[in-house]
């Protein structure tokens, strides 16, 4: 039972009786009713019960009913009521002057209904209350079903959930950030003592009452999902409705359906570019389509960028969610003006070229990286690809970061963030038959190769490092930590036995290709 003071009074046969003293207790809970019928009953009295009596045990001594009412009040009691005419034909002033400065709910039982009677009516009363509030409750559950089960969704996710549950609410990510909030309380409010405990539980909300439950992708919380104006007789069913509901916003996210979180805007760009991706939009039909939803993506030169991970099934998801989010609130990737939608490959970012240099977003998503503390030995990949200038490329920028993605064994051995451009190359090379590469790297070292193996490893390592230096030899020689004219004398040396000029544009590339094909070949 979960009746306040002053519901009870309005069910019948209670509504008969009449409050007498405590009218500021009126409001407490009543989870229970007991009767009278030992000198110690108030030694077993519990929190919300309320407690009636005919007087007998206290009608001749008021010292002992002021005890009482003290008692019963210290324990939590709901209130007293006392039914006249057996023994008292009216309530001692004293205990009424007593039990209002108590604030203690004092009741004046009528003689004509036994108690039996009077908790005969209230547990009716709670009975057809409780069914309707089950079935409510399973009304809801139909409908969160229903939704649930919806291939597709005209309403974003949390205002369907709003919707479905009777409740304004408010979404917060782990960070602290409102995604959502359709109530009346401002963000101050909604995120009052924050950081929360990953728990659900009864909060106050402004003058009301609110419930909150925590986002959880497995052991790991994503947010909490806040209802407001909720009932603060909450049944447990109705608390565990509003897990569901959470529940189901968990799900979302794991599931790769995070758009809902984003205005309806890119929610629906988000959908045209899997479809394009997917195979279901020609990009010349998702040009079309994206230029009717009034944005300035991909009005203007763009690249893609595409962020995997190498765990699989549900921490994948939670993995993608949380390297969103960690984009979102990275102040220079904001600057960008880009987007970041989920993708069956990984997270899939597009950012306008006037506004970020490629070198720059390297940087920038090793930073965030680093960041989100991965395991040792376990890092995200990101490839980026070359700059598109129309949206009809945004099929072949998919394929560049893809094809860099598939193949990590070209990547430097510490890189974590390659552009298409650095791969380019080798990944047309790599068409190239092996025995063709070997018989290239053969012929043009060949005058080198049959030296003395020390002396061939040392001018090997000198030529590699000038040609990755742009052919600098003060740069090539801090490399190196030798002297500008030991560097100056071995390419001097290199030039006379391989016969090449290095002024000259065909022998450098020769050589750029030499280097090329020796990595490919051993990483073979």
């Amino acid at each position: 039972m979960h009746l306040t003071v002053e519901e009870a009074l309005s069910i019948y046969p209670l509504s008969e009786a009449k409050l007498i003293a405590g009218s500021k207790g009126k409001h407490r809970i009543v989870k229970s009713i007991n009767v009278m019928d030992a000198p110690d009953i108030s030694d077993w009295i519990k929190e919300g019960e309320m407690l009636l009596t005919t007087a007998y045990l206290i009608k001749d001594n008021l010292e002992e009913a002021s005890a009482l009412l003290h008692t019963l009040n210290r324990r939590g009691s709901a209130g007293l009521g006392i039914k006249l005419g057996r023994f008292w034909d009216a309530v001692p002033e004293v205990l009424i002057t007593e039990a209002e400065l108590l604030g203690f709910p004092l009741i004046e039982l009528p003689f004509q209904f036994t108690f039996s009677d009077q908790m005969n009516g209230l547990f009716r009363a709670e009975f057809t209350r409780s069914t309707n509030v089950l079935q409510t409750v399973m009304e809801k559950q139909r409908k969160l079903m229903r939704f649930a089960l919806r291939s597709g969704r005209s309403r974003p996710l949390f205002d369907s959930i709003s919707e479905v549950m009777g409740h304004s609410i408010a979404v917060i990510n782990s960070r602290g950030s409102v995604l959502y909030n359709n109530s009346e309380y401002p963000e101050s409010q909604a995120k009052a003592n924050w950081p929360w405990l990953n728990r659900s539980q009864r909060i106050r909300a402004g003058e009301g009452v609110g419930f909150r439950v925590p986002l959880l992708q497995g052991e790991e919380c994503t947010g909490f999902l806040l209802y407001f104006d909720i009932d603060p007789l909450l049944l447990p069913v109705e608390e565990s409705l509003f897990v569901q509901g959470a529940e189901l916003i968990s799900f979302h996210i794991q599931s790769g359906y995070e758009d809902s979180f984003e205005p309806d805007v890119l929610r629906e760009f988000s959908g045209l570019l899997r479809r394009c991706l997917n195979g279901g939009l020609s990009s010349v039909e998702f040009a079309q389509e994206a230029a009717k939803l009034d944005t300035q993506l991909l009005q203007s030169p763009f690249q893609l960028m595409l962020t995997a991970t190498p765990s699989l099934g549900e921490s994948r998801q939670g993995e993608l969610y949380r390297l969103k989010e960690e984009y979102l609130e990275n102040p220079l990737l904001k600057g960008m003006n880009g987007i970041h939608v989920i993708v069956d490959d990984g997270l899939l970012s597009i950012f306008p070229v006037e506004k970020h240099s490629s070198e720059n977003l390297q940087v920038i998503i090793n930073e965030c990286f680093q960041k989100l503390k991965f395991e040792p030995g376990y890092c995200p990949k990101a490839a980026i690809s070359s700059r598109k200038a129309k949206v009809e490329g945004i099929k072949e920028a998919f394929a560049e970061v893809k094809e860099c993605l598939s193949k990590p064994q070209l990547w430097g051995l510490n890189e974590h963030v390659v552009y298409y451009r650095q791969l380019e190359i080798t990944l047309m090379l790599q068409q190239i038959p092996t025995e063709v590469m070997v018989k290239y790297c053969n012929g043009s070292l060949e005058n080198l190769l049959c030296r003395e193996p020390e002396y061939v490893r040392e001018m090997l390592h000198t030529l590699e490092t000038y040609l990755d230096n742009d052919g600098h030899i003060n740069e090539t020689a801090k490399r190196l930590f030798i002297h500008r004219n030991t560097a100056t004398y071995r390419i001097e040396k290199l030039s006379e036995l391989l016969d090449v000029d290095f002024k000259k544009v065909n022998d450098l590339l020769r050589l750029k290709l030499v280097f090329m094909f020796r990595r490919m070949l051993e990483r073979d």
